[in-house]
C-alpha cells in the first residue's frame, strides 16, 4: 500500500485549494477505504467555501486544513476487521451523511435526525456535529477516502462512477418524493425543474409513477429538454409567462398534490409562494432547495386546506440503494447527464467553472485516480 496519497486541501476560507501529499488513511474496525474514481462538484460548493463561516457560524466546517468533496464513488480498497458484506473490489457510492449512533434519535432508529449529523467533506448541520467531521475527516477530493460501512451504496456495472457520484443531489430529491408519498395517483410541481436538484426530482417522480410532472424555470431551451424526457407527462412553464399557480390549476383543475421547491437560497420568495398556492386541498410542499430568509406564510389557509410544509435534507444509504436499483432495472434513465470530468490537479478550475453549465444536465466531476 502506498503510504501517501494526493489530496486537495483547503487551508483558509476563501483561499484556493492546495494539492498536497498526505498520509493514506487506514480504516477502523467498521470502516472501509475507497479508492476514489469520481467525486461530484456540487453547484453550491463555491458558496460554502467562500461564505459558510459568515452565513452559518453555529454549524462547523471541517477543521482546516481540510479535504472537501461531498459525493465520492469508487472501489473498495480495504476493509476493517469487523466489516461484513463489503470486500475489496466492490464498486460503491459513499453517502457522506454521518450520524453518531448514540444520541436519542439514533437510538430510536431516526438517524437522519441525529443531533450530531454532518456531511463528511462538506459541513456539519448542528453545533455539535464537529465530532463527526473529526471522526471522518476525509472528503472525496483525494485519491482515497475512509467511510463507515453503513454509508455505502453498491453500484452495479451498468452505472458509471461519474453517474454514481451524482447520487447526492438525486437522493435529496428522491427522499423528498418519498416523504410526500408520490405515486401513480400524484401530480407533482417542481420549482426549478431544469436545475441540478430539480432535474433529479423530475426523473424519479416519473419513475415513481407520478401521473403528471409540472415544472418551472427561466431558460426555455432547458425547459424544452426536460419536457422531452416524457412529453406526455411532463409540462413546463417559464416564469416569464405569468403566475405559476394559475398555470398549474389550468392543467390540473384543483391544483397539484405535491410541490417540491428546488430553487436555491437566492430565489425570489414569490416563486415559493406560487408553489404553495398551486396545492390542492390536502397537498404537501417540500423545500429541498434551501429557500432562505423569513418567508411569510398564511398558516390559517394551511390549516383550513389541510396542507403540509416540510423540509427534507439528504437521504439514507438505503434510499440510495433503492435509487440505484431503480436505475439498474431501467425504471429511471440516468444517461441524460453530461459528464464534465477534471483531474484532481484542476480542482480549483472545476469549482470556478461550474457556474457555466447546461442546467441540471451538466455533471461536474473530479477524477482523482
Amino acid at each position: 500500500m502506498i503510504q501517501t496519497m494526493l489530496a486537495a486541501r483547503m487551508h483558509d476560507v476563501r483561499a484556493p485549494m492546495r494539492l498536497e501529499r498526505v498520509p493514506t488513511p487506514e480504516p477502523g474496525p467498521l470502516d472501509v477505504r475507497v479508492r476514489v474514481k469520481a467525486c461530484n462538484i456540487v453547484p453550491n460548493l463555491a458558496n460554502v467555501l467562500q461564505n459558510w463561516t459568515t452565513w452559518f457560524p453555529q454549524n462547523p466546517l471541517p477543521a482546516l486544513p481540510a479535504i472537501f468533496g461531498l459525493d465520492p464513488a469508487g472501489v473498495v480498497d480495504a476493509v476493517g476487521t469487523d466489516v461484513k458484506g463489503f470486500a475489496p473490489g466492490d464498486r460503491v457510492y459513499v453517502n457522506p451523511g454521518r450520524y453518531c449512533d448514540s444520541c436519542r434519535e439514533c437510538r430510536s432508529n431516526k438517524r437522519m435526525h441525529c443531533q450530531n449529523f454532518a456531511f463528511s467533506g462538506y459541513f456539519g448541520l448542528t453545533p455539535t456535529s464537529g465530532m463527526m467531521l473529526d471522526r471522518y475527516p476525509y472528503g472525496g477530493l483525494a485519491e482515497y477516502t475512509i467511510a463507515p460501512q453503513y454509508s455505502l451504496v453498491r453500484l452495479p456495472e451498468n452505472i458509471s462512477f461519474e453517474t454514481g457520484a451524482r447520487l447526492g443531489y438525486l437522493g435529496t430529491g428522491y427522499a423528498a418524493l418519498r416523504k410526500a408519498d408520490v405515486g401513480p395517483d400524484t401530480t407533482v410541481l417542481i420549482n426549478g425543474i431544469s436545475g441540478t436538484l430539480g432535474l433529479g426530482v423530475a426523473l424519479f417522480a416519473l419513475a415513481m409513477g407520478a401521473s403528471a410532472v409540472l415544472g418551472t424555470g427561466r431558460n426555455r431551451e432547458l425547459l424544452d429538454r426536460v419536457k422531452a424526457l416524457a412529453p406526455g407527462r411532463v409540462h413546463v412553464h417559464s416564469l416569464a409567462d405569468g403566475p405559476v399557480s394559475e398555470w398549474a390549476k389550468s392543467l390540473t383543475g384543483e391544483g397539484v398534490d405535491v410541490h417540491i421547491d428546488a430553487l436555491g437560497p437566492g430565489a425570489d420568495h414569490e416563486v415559493f409562494h406560487e408553489g404553495l398556492k398551486s396545492l390542492r386541498r390536502g397537498g404537501t410542499a417540500v423545500n429541498i432547495g434551501a429557500t432562505s430568509g423569513l418567508v411569510p406564510i398564511d398558516v390559517h389557509h394551511m390549516m383550513d386546506q389541510q396542507l403540509r410544509l416540510i423540509g427534507s435534507c439528504w437521504f439514507s444509504a438505503g434510499e440510495g440503494q433503492a435509487m440505484v436499483d431503480l436505475a439498474a432495472s431501467g425504471a429511471v434513465d440516468l444517461s441524460v447527464f453530461e459528464h464534465i470530468v477534471y483531474p484532481l490537479e484542476e480542482v480549483n478550475d472545476a469549482i470556478s467553472g461550474i457556474s457555466v453549465r447546461n442546467g441540471g444536465f451538466s455533471n461536474f466531476i473530479i477524477s482523482p485516480s
